[in-house]
């Protein structure tokens, strides 16, 4: 009797050892537990840690709860100023209510990619191609809307969308780079020309300066000689113009003035009978041929 008594509690025991297999789960910490029991989804959702369940009539499921990193894979697309282009993405989202990720869509995964891919061509439609190079931070809020709206049904909350490269032909590319190049060179020149206008206008504020004050200039040109002279030149040529010299002369105190040079004096009347006598007898041997130098002229 003992030895039947023993062997039904070693017997239940095993059951209940089977039974406790059976039932046994453990859920992760980045996963959350649904059960469906009877096929009907349970309001309970298991938490992290060890948890039980009714075998062969509950089903659990275990959904990751982690932020997964999902590249979209590059789209070909004409821009709102027609230019083809090359774009791929990568999304960031997570699971946020993990019996609506099971029950609401089939693959949340799979309909989060092919969202991503619509919204991406779409907003490559919609955007000029400047926008795409310059201004991705704006494209990639509006990225995040058009996927987060339909994501938050599923279950499935998006983090954030990144455009992580645009492809050109390489005309554009060739085009771009000659844009460049005129607009460094069109700056390059606007600043000569800027620095040229602020040199002239230091230049004649120095010229008035040295006007009011005459030896200034002379101060300028023995720096200018110093200036050339540091370079250890064996022959220093310095041009000095006239008007300078006169300049000088005139500033210097108690230098003798030059005399005015006297007018040329008048032609006399003996000589200019001596003309009109040169000019019959010139006249006379020539003949015609030869213009007379007119009486007129010469007795006026």
């Amino acid at each position: 009797m003992i030895q039947e008594l023993l062997m039904a509690a070693a017997g239940a025991a095993a059951a209940a050892a089977v039974y406790a297999g059976a039932a046994a789960r453990v859920v992760k910490q980045y996963e959350r537990g649904v059960v469906f029991r009877f096929g009907r989804l349970r309001d309970d959702i298991r938490s992290p840690g060890f948890t039980m369940i009714v075998p062969i009539v509950d089903r659990l499921h275990k959904v990751n709860m982690q932020i997964v990193t999902m590249p979209v894979p590059a789209q070909e697309g004409i821009t709102r100023d027609n230019v083809t282009v090359r774009v791929d993405a990568v999304v960031y989202f997570k699971v946020v209510d993990a019996a609506d990720a099971l029950v609401r869509v089939e693959d949340y995964k799979f309909a989060v990619s092919q969202m991503a891919q619509t919204s991406l061509r779409s907003i490559i439609g919609k955007s000029d191609l400047d926008d795409l190079l310059s201004n991705r931070e704006k494209l990639n809020q509006g990225l995040e809307l058009m996927l987060d709206s339909p994501a938050m049904g599923w279950g499935v909350a998006i983090d954030r969308v990144e455009i992580k490269d645009v492809s050109l032909p390489e005309t554009m590319k060739r085009s771009m780079a000659r844009q460049a190049e005129a607009d460094r060179e069109r700056r390059a020149r606007v600043i000569n020309a800027d620095a040229e206008l602020q040199a002239s206008k230091k230049l004649a504020e120095a010229a008035g300066v040295m006007s009011d004050q005459p030896a200034a200039l002379q101060l300028r040109l023995l720096q200018t000689v110093m200036a050339v002279s540091a370079e250890k030149n064996s022959t220093l040529v310095l041009p000095i113009p006239v008007e300078l010299l006169r300049f000088l002369e005139r500033a210097t105190p108690g230098a003798p003035e030059q005399p005015e040079p006297e007018p040329a004096p008048p032609l006399s009347e003996a000589y200019l009978k001596g003309r009109a006598a040169a000019a019959d007898a010139i006249e006379d041997l020539t003949g015609s041929s030869v213009d007379p130098v007119p009486r007129d002229t010469d007795t006026a």
